[in-house]
């Protein structure tokens, strides 16, 4: 299911832009408030397969590393953590992932692969261990190396600056001694200099790469290919494990800068490339969904279509907005608590079981889906650690009215934010900041032209008395909410900081595996196919094949 052919005669034709994820909601359970346990995607989806808010697992950093930065880390998903895919496995299921990974890879060498989906209960994976980013095409938007060749170009000016003092010196005999130190100087200033010309060509070569279980394919990638790749490897990975119980995890490496599109859609959408992108997936959601179909498997299969965190609305560069938007809800990814960062879709479809059309405004989280998937197939959900994912199971079939979630941490970093408190008793969902981000220009409503939004610091306010909102009845988080608005404030205010001593009872701490040590590049890391540093193969050859 891997061919164009096919593909081009499968253009949405109506005016839906994505067909395939409304059929899914159609024909299955959608979550109009479903939430992300973290606004950026390492801490997210270590919750989202753990079903533990990611302080727990240590995946968060403390000093603005917000993600895993290099392959080449030694921070990563701990190998002490149990994922549903390593419970379900031990329950006889085929379990895959192909996609992308962006939880660490090896810890003390290049191919000990500690913290590898292997490692972590998947039979199968196909992949970016890493992440899709702008720098993996030399994009104008850039996570990494624009800020790289901004340093190596001041240590080269640096350098430059003193090779030429001393010269200068030595030359008017105002100093005295060899001239080794200048020559030293010079060899370090074109050194410098050769790296930054080259920086952006290693960070591909370092960062870009797919792999099929332990062995590196293709390096970089050939981003054209990688769709077609991606879907072939989906179809055999079900019509292999039709025949048993399987899971398989597709994370899309799409609606991600730098938008790596096909030629059959780009141009396509009337929303620029990120519309583009956006058809792209929905397309391919729709050949997955018609393998399940072509294989018998639609009636048996449970579907969930999310994403792990809302839309980068600093991801812009002049007119074009290039990381998506969030409607009514303020703010977007990297924000710890506003609305626009981890209000997520949430879409469960299985025909026979689950009401189709069927739509719950309760409060859930990506946490749920460890203990829902864990018991449906026939686990047991660990007692020797803090689950804090609930089953979602009795709400999906509707013999259960409310989420079993009364609160919800939100945290940034290791920094608490915000927290939701959903009051049963009054139908009334509130949220709580203690912590928002300094918006930049001052009224706009994201951190542009820096990035990302950080979680502390001197760019952001600590608000005392805290921010309360009524979600709701007021989702978009607009009208700020006093003692003198609202009648039940010092009430909510005195039950959530209870909830949260309460939560702050259950932590432990743990080392923070995306810190600077675990999360600073190391060549004796890196993977490389061939010999390092010249990393090239190409092991897949045509996809059409």
């Amino acid at each position: 299911h891997s061919g164009n052919k096919r593909g081009e005669n499968m253009l949405p034709q109506d005016h839906s832009w994505t067909p395939n994820i409304d059929r899914l909601a159609e024909d299955g359970v959608m979550l109009t408030q479903h939430v992300a346990a973290a606004s950026v995607c390492t801490p997210s989806r270590a919750a989202f397969l753990t079903g533990r808010y990611p302080l727990r697992s240590g995946m968060v950093s403390s000093n603005g590393y917000r993600v895993v930065q290099w392959t080449g880390a030694s921070g990563g998903l701990p190998t002490n953590e149990t994922t549903f895919a390593k419970i379900l496995k031990d329950k006889g299921y085929a379990t895959g992932l192909i996609g992308k990974w962006h939880l660490g890879l090896n810890c003390d060498s290049s191919n000990d692969h500690c913290h590898h989906p292997i490692s972590h209960g998947f039979d199968h994976f196909y992949g970016m261990p890493f992440s899709m980013m702008g720098d993996c095409i030399h994009w104008e938007l850039s996570e990494k190396r624009a800020g790289m060749e901004y340093k190596l170009h001041v240590c080269f000016q640096i350098m430059v600056f003193a090779a030429l003092t001393l010269t200068a010196g030595k030359l008017t005999h105002l100093t005295s001694g060899s001239w080794t130190p200048v020559i030293w100087l010079t060899i370090a200033a074109i050194l410098l200099s050769v790296t930054s010309c080259f920086i952006g060509v290693l960070i591909v070569h370092a960062d870009c790469f797919l792999m099929r279980n332990h062995t590196i394919t293709e390096q970089p990638m050939h981003f054209q290919r990688t769709t077609p790749l991606v879907l072939k490897e989906v179809s055999s990975f079900v019509q292999r494990n039709k025949h048993r119980p399987f899971l398989l995890f597709v994370s899309f490496l799409h609606v991600h800068t730098p938008l790596i599109t096909t030629e059959m859609f780009r141009g396509k959408s009337v929303h620029g490339l990120y519309g583009d992108n956006t058809e792209e997936m929905d397309w391919m959601v729709g050949q997955i969904l018609d393998t399940l179909d072509m294989e018998g498997l639609t009636n048996s299969t449970l579907v969930y279509f999310t994403s792990d965190h809302g839309g980068s609305l600093e991801a812009q560069l002049r007119n074009n907005q290039y990381g998506g938007w969030n409607g009514i809800y303020k703010g977007g990814k990297g924000m710890g608590g506003w609305e626009g960062g981890i209000r997520v879709p949430g879409i469960f479809r299985w025909p026979g079981v689950l009401p189709a059309g069927r739509v719950i405004h309760e409060p859930t989280s990506l946490m749920d889906v460890f203990p829902t998937v864990v018991q449906l197939g026939g686990g047991e959900v660990p007692q020797d650690r803090v689950i804090d994912g609930r089953d979602l199971l009795p709400l999906l079939l509707g013999t259960a009215q409310h989420s079993d979630h009364e609160f919800l941490m939100h945290y940034c970093e290791n920094f608490l934010h915000a927290v939701r408190w959903h009051q049963r008793d009054g139908g009334r969902l509130w949220k709580v900041h203690y912590t928002t981000p300094v918006f930049h220009p001052k009224g706009a409503g994201a951190c542009y032209g820096r990035g990302v939004c950080p979680c502390s610091g001197d760019q952001v306010v600590h608000h005392d008395p805290p921010l309360l909102f009524d979600l709701s009845r007021d989702p978009s988080e607009a009208h700020v909410l006093t003692p003198d608005t609202e009648p039940l404030f010092h009430q909510v205010m005195d039950m959530v900081a209870r909830a949260v001593e309460e939560h702050g009872r259950t932590l432990s701490p743990v080392p923070l595996q995306l810190d600077m040590h675990g999360n600073t590049w190391k060549p004796w890391l890196q993977p490389c196919c061939g010999r390092f540093p010249l990393c090239w193969c190409d092991r897949e050859g045509d996809p059409e094949s």
